[in-house]
């Protein structure tokens, strides 16, 4: 058996690695190498750590990826937000969705509450967790999700949408309640919803209780069809009415005094 000199067996490593697709260990080889050479690590110790580096750092660039791909308008974490602020909302709760269980079990989450009470920074908060675990995420506010698949719809391109988004692992439908929608747009959102249904995760981010649900959607019977969907085993959270932005800056001030 030829032993290669260092610079022929890099040189190996890197068409190896490029026709593997394996940058990290392409990239870390050589230093790797140096550290198990210096610690006297075993040659299956050595190949551990060089496969554990590719792991990780493909599992981070899927990450970036997925946050990529959700589009969220901004970055917002569970870890950041106030639960002080709403005494409504429990830590346990919120612990519990960020470990993902809904996720597997295709549970819908509703955030109810007024406007500026935390819900979009909830909403992108669960998403965001659900991309740091490698799930597939999209964050879209209702208009712009009913007016894409309107445009869909007249390009004879619907099905491939309603399929892309029925391949997501969690579907964050923000600011429902805020504009009425017609009803064609309610007919194809309704089918979103059905395609998910207790099968892939949906968060509703709304002003409007349920029972003001028929103000946004008009037809009463389409309104009781979503109502039943997106309610069936769903995780209900309450912000309440008041500003949590206003909440927070209260309660920091009374842990300041």
């Amino acid at each position: 058996m030829t032993t290669l000199s260092d610079t022929a067996a890099q040189a190996a490593i890197g068409a190896a690695t490029r026709e593997l697709h394996l940058p990290t260990v392409r990239a870390e080889a050589v230093r790797l190498a140096e550290i198990a050479a210096r610690e006297r690590q075993s040659y299956l110790a050595f190949l551990a750590e060089v496969l554990a580096a590719e792991v990780d750092d493909r599992c981070e660039r899927r990450r970036s990826r997925r946050i990529t791909e959700a589009k969220f308008p901004r970055i917002k974490r569970l870890t950041e937000f106030n639960i002080d602020a709403v005494p409504s909302l429990q830590p346990a709760q919120l612990a519990t969705l960020a470990s993902g269980a809904y996720l597997d079990a295709g549970e819908p989450v509703v955030l109810l509450g007024d406007s500026g009470t935390g819900k979009s920074h909830l909403l992108i908060g669960l998403g965001l967790a659900a991309c740091e675990q490698g799930r597939r995420v999209r964050y879209v506010t209702t208009a712009q999700l009913v007016n894409e698949l309107v445009e869909a719809a007249d390009e004879r391109q619907l099905s491939r949408v309603v399929g892309r988004y029925g391949r997501l692992d969690l579907l964050l439908l923000d600011e429902l309640g805020y504009v009425q929608i017609d009803p064609r747009g309610a007919e194809l959102l309704f089918q979103i919803i059905t395609e998910r249904e207790e099968r892939a995760s949906i968060g509703i981010g709304t002003n409007l209780p349920f029972s003001e649900w028929g103000t946004v959607f008009p037809d009463p019977r389409l309104v009781a069809a979503i109502v039943d969907r997106v309610t069936f085993n769903a995780h209900i959270l309450e912000t309440g009415t008041q500003s949590y932005r206003l909440r927070t800056s209260n309660s920091r001030r009374k842990r300041a005094g």
